[in-house]
């Protein structure tokens, strides 16, 4: 069949397609001068993408010198085409400017100001094509970045790297939009360049025939290519009509066969290139010139000078404008088309550049080219449908891109559209149905983009769910495994025991038990039984240390109560006087100060002494047997008992004797002072001298208010009416405890002394040692007993500083042997070590000395 077509184009038969318009040409206007350079700009502005498909990646950073050809960008893949610098200079800015498109949005572009030298880079040209293989060739067209120059932009090496057979090679030089001549002027004045750039295109496509097809308006162009026919190749003259330069067109045009809707010349084994490609094709691969300028068609009655122009790529509108000055119009605007008035679009800025594609700039008048009138509604009329060159229904595509129905769209073939604007010039009601159509294209391909990136998520999601379910049923499988294996090595494990056990049922029984017994060992052995016992200990100290500063406290506060309401009322009732009740109260606080720094340093000798390297831990100790004695002396008072074994701490025993002394003195406070009979003396030192301080009192009490007392109401009366000795008690091993008994008995002794014979002189002990004859009166005894008793131990401990001044006591310092009255002389003991117990040796010996005065007097 392509043979026939062939014989058939040979012989010069033409075909019709349907369709097309006849607009005024208007060619004239620029086709009568030949080809003009246009002038370097001060600025180049490169869009990156000037072509259908990707942007490249940039090779080059502001403020670099470049020189004309020299790459600014580098194709990343097949699709992206690399652009080039137009002329030599700096790179000034790489920054979005105004595009040369319809929409006028701004694109990346490299900014650059031209130095006026066009200095080329080194370039390596290649007379002889024929010496490179088919591969070299596509990548010096890649390399150089052409791109069709009919309008599309698409790729040219990308039509040149199919691998199927071309049977026709067709060179476009139709150029049917009106007002258009560049491709006119290129082909009467480069023929013989673009006669070279078909021979590379043959070369590499390996075509059977060649045919150039050329409008026929244009005669110069015919003859100038028609000296170069052979027997595959021939120029073709074909009717003017429009739109007879487009691909599917002109196909039909020529081989009377329409390539399908969804299909490509290609799958036909045919291949159509632009003469302008062709040429751009030579420059690239014989003279080593990437696409950098392009003749451009300055047109339209509105420019004084009117022709075709060489411009460098990258050149602003306006500096072109300046170049071919325009007439001044009457509304002093003029409207600028990139493209013919059929296709072309009013450009937005002035400042856009001139790109690959662009090949006309018309600026007509009112009168030339009316803008479009108002929009009305469709009549109906069909006139659009007969004027379409694809057979289309635009009135029905029209209605549907209204409505934005995609698929209706999609149905009647709105990409078989080639936006001619065939339907609009047609059109009555001025509708500009392209517009439409290509707002609906660009939706839909919004649409399909976002549809083939939802598909490519699903599918990598579902390519991930596989995975992971391949893992996890892997890792399951695994885990099987390993637990077969498990199950195995136990099973084997068992049998291999129980062939080769030989012991006894019982021995292994008996192991077992053993084994288990020493694990509960190890689990009752604490971890660290010393450092527990010693935090316990410790803790215990301090608690018991707090309570005893509490009473310790308690009691001082009792004290210092009791004194100062003695001194109260011994001011009120002689406001001179020396206060017996201060001076009691300053003696019982030395006193008990002393036996505090006795118990101390007992407590101290004994604490170096004990086993415990932890003082605290031996004082709580201390404490703990002190109190433990002191209950069970407490109980002894119920039942007579055997007298416990001392402790061999003298500070636990002192704080036994104090325990055990504060718990009976206020039980006997709180007896009635009726008459009882005479009790059995305790044998404990400590309850026997609580005792006598009790009775004590309460005598002192009996002698203030002046009532008699009863014979049978104290042990100590019975044993003062009594004058028959009696036997020494045993004296206590204890200090502390011998310290208690000698301060009660000379507490007692002072009592009686007061109580037997009122001295008719001051009662202080001052006027005593200095023997002061003056009479005076005797104070009113105290109602308060503690007062009185306060009393009786101040004179007592005054007394007793007088005797040791005047004259040593040659007996013994005991308080036992006063009370028996031994008049034998005795010797004088070895005096104690503990501060308390001699301190308690003196106040009986000034004791006994303040009697016998009482009783000389």
């Amino acid at each position: 069949m392509i043979q026939s077509i062939l014989a058939q184009i040979k012989r010069g038969k033409l075909w019709q397609y349907a369709g097309g318009v006849f607009p005024a040409e208007r060619k004239s206007l620029s086709n009568q001068q030949p080809i003009a350079p246009a002038q370097i700009p001060n600025e180049l502005i490169i869009p990156l993408n000037q072509h259908i498909g990707e942007v490249a990646d940039l090779l080059v950073n502001v403020g670099d010198k470049v020189l004309k050809g020299q790459a600014l960008t580098n194709h990343n893949n097949f699709r992206a085409l690399p652009v080039h610098a137009s002329s030599s200079g700096t790179v000034k800015a790489i920054e979005p400017r105004p595009s040369c498109h319809a929409s006028g949005l701004a694109e990346l572009s490299i900014v650059i100001a031209t130095d006026g030298k066009d200095a080329w880079r080194e370039r390596i040209p290649t007379p002889d094509f024929t010496v490179l293989d088919r591969h070299a060739i596509i990548d010096k067209i890649h390399l150089s970045g052409i791109a069709g120059k009919g309008g599309a932009g698409f790729p040219a090496h990308i039509k040149l790297s199919v691998k199927a057979d071309i049977e026709l090679l067709i060179i476009n030089g139709i150029e049917c939009e009106p007002y258009i001549t560049s491709d006119d002027m290129l082909m009467r004045e480069y023929a013989d360049e673009l006669i070279k750039g078909i021979e590379i295109l043959e070369f590499v496509t390996q075509c059977k025939q060649t045919v150039i097809a050329i409008e026929s308006n244009k005669p110069e162009a015919i003859a100038a290519l028609s000296a170069f026919d052979t027997d595959t190749r021939r120029v073709t003259s074909v009717p003017t009509k429009y739109p007879s330069g487009g691909e599917k067109q002109l196909i039909e045009l020529l081989t009377g066969k329409q390539v399908p809707s969804s299909g490509y010349p290609i799958d036909m084994g045919i291949l159509m290139h632009n003469v302008g490609t062709a040429f751009a094709i030579k420059r690239a691969v014989i003279d080593d010139e990437p696409l950098i300028s392009r003749i451009v068609t300055i047109t339209g009655e509105a420019f004084k000078e009117k022709g075709n122009a060489q411009v460098l790529l990258g050149t602003p509108i306006q500096s072109l404008l300046q170049q071919f000055e325009l007439e001044p119009q009457p509304n002093g605007q003029t409207r600028l088309i990139i493209g013919g008035p059929m296709m072309g679009f009013t450009l937005p800025d002035a400042m856009a550049p001139v790109i690959k594609t662009t090949n006309c700039l018309l600026a007509p008048t009112v009168k030339e080219l009316p803008p479009p009138g108002q929009e009305m509604a469709c009549i109906r009329c069909g006139e659009c449908a007969d004027a379409c060159p694809v057979s289309l229904l635009p009135q029905q595509l029209y209605w549907y891109a209204k409505d934005n129905d995609h698929e209706k769209l999609n149905d009647y073939n709105l990409f078989d559209c080639i936006e001619c604007g065939s339907c609009a010039y047609v059109c009555p009601s001025e509708i500009p149905l392209v517009q439409y159509y290509r707002i609906a294209k660009a939706d839909i391909r919004k649409q399909e983009t976002e549809k083939k990136k939802a598909e490519i998520a699903r599918i990598r999601h579902e390519a991930r769910q596989e995975r992971l379910d391949r893992e996890k049923a892997a890792r399951e499988a695994k885990h099987k495994e390993a637990a077969a294996k498990r199950k195995a090595q136990l099973n084997a494990a068992a049998k291999s025991e129980s062939e080769t056990a030989t012991a006894p049922a019982k021995d292994k029984a008996q192991d077992a038990v053993a084994q288990a017994l020493a694990r509960a060992k190890a689990k009752r052995q604490p971890p660290n039984t010393n450092a527990d016992t010693d935090v316990a200990a410790a803790r215990a100290a301090r608690k018991e240390q707090a309570r005893l500063a509490k009473a310790a406290k308690a009691a001082q506060e009792q004290a210092d109560d009791s004194a100062t309401t003695a001194q109260e009322q011994q001011t009120e009732a002689k406001p001179k006087a020396t206060n017996p009740a201060v001076a009691a109260a300053i003696a019982r606080a030395k006193a008990k100060k002393e036996t505090q720094q006795a118990e101390n340093e007992a407590q101290a000798s004994e604490e170096n002494s004990a086993p415990s390297k932890n003082p605290a831990v031996a004082a709580a100790i201390a404490r703990a047997k002190a109190k433990k004695e002191a209950q069970q002396d407490d109980n002894e008072t119920s039942a007579p008992q055997e007298k416990p074994a001392p402790s061999k701490n003298p500070a636990v025993a002192a704080a036994i004797a104090r325990a055990k002394a504060k718990k009976e003195a206020l039980q006997d406070d709180n007896e009635t002072p009726a008459p009882q009979e005479k009790t059995a003396p305790s044998k404990n030192p400590a309850v026997a001298a609580a005792i006598a301080r009790a009775k004590a009192k309460k005598a002192a009490q009996q002698a203030e208010t002046g009532e008699p007392q009863p014979q049978s109401a104290t042990a100590e009366q019975d044993d003062n009416e009594t004058p028959a000795p009696q036997e020494k008690p045993a004296p206590s091993k204890n200090p502390a405890v011998a310290a208690a008994i000698a301060r009660a008995k000379a507490k007692k002794e002072a009592q009686q002394a007061e109580k037997e014979e009122p001295q008719p002189q001051s009662a202080t002990a001052e006027q005593e040692d200095n023997k002061a004859p003056a009479p005076q009166e005797k104070p009113a005894p105290s109602k308060n007993p503690a007062v009185a008793a306060a009393i009786a131990r101040a004179k007592a401990k005054k007394a007793a500083q007088q005797a040791e001044k005047e004259e040593p006591q040659p007996q013994s310092a005991t308080a036992e042997q006063e009370d028996n009255k031994a008049p034998a002389p005795q010797e004088k003991s070895a005096p104690s070590k503990n501060p308390a117990v001699a301190a308690a040796i003196a106040r009986a010996k000034a004791k006994k000395a303040q009697q016998k005065d009482s009783t000389e007097s």
